[in-house]
């Protein structure tokens, strides 16, 4: 995506040659970086955690509240895929194209998509595995 950018003000400030497109190559790009790494981010446990009450309660409770925010994360999955998943579909009985490169909007949606589902799969995986160790 940088490299894109970079290039985009080099050819535009050197020879007046903007990268035709670069807007939609980068926003597409972001979309696809972001939501398919989203899972990853699940697994690994790293995306990020206030854990001062961790220092204090039993390794039981920890896990309860680790069980929590993964059941909390969960509903908020399943929110988003609700709420994306008629607009995606609409897009792409739609037709609806980008303006200067004429990518199917279908390619913007279906990243979020399926970076949402494979994400809610994976909080509810951390939901179990949490409750098995009890």
């Amino acid at each position: 995506m940088m490299l894109v950018v970079v290039a985009d003000v080099v050819l535009r400030s050197a020879f007046r040659m903007p990268v035709r497109g670069q807007y939609e190559i980068v926003e597409l790009m972001l979309g696809y970086t972001v939501f398919l790494a989203l899972p990853a981010v699940f697994l690994q446990g790293a995306h990020l955690v206030v854990d001062i009450a961790d220092q204090f309660v039993s390794p039981r409770v920890a896990r309860a509240l680790d069980a929590f925010g993964a059941a909390a994360s969960l509903a908020a999955l399943c929110i988003m895929l609700w709420q994306m998943l008629p607009q995606a579909l609409y897009m792409m009985n739609f037709g609806d194209m980008t303006f200067d490169l004429q990518i199917p909007k279908t390619w913007y949606a279906a990243p979020a998509l399926i970076g949402i589902a494979t994400s809610a799969l994976v909080a509810l995986y951390l939901i179990l595995k949490d409750l098995k160790k009890e």
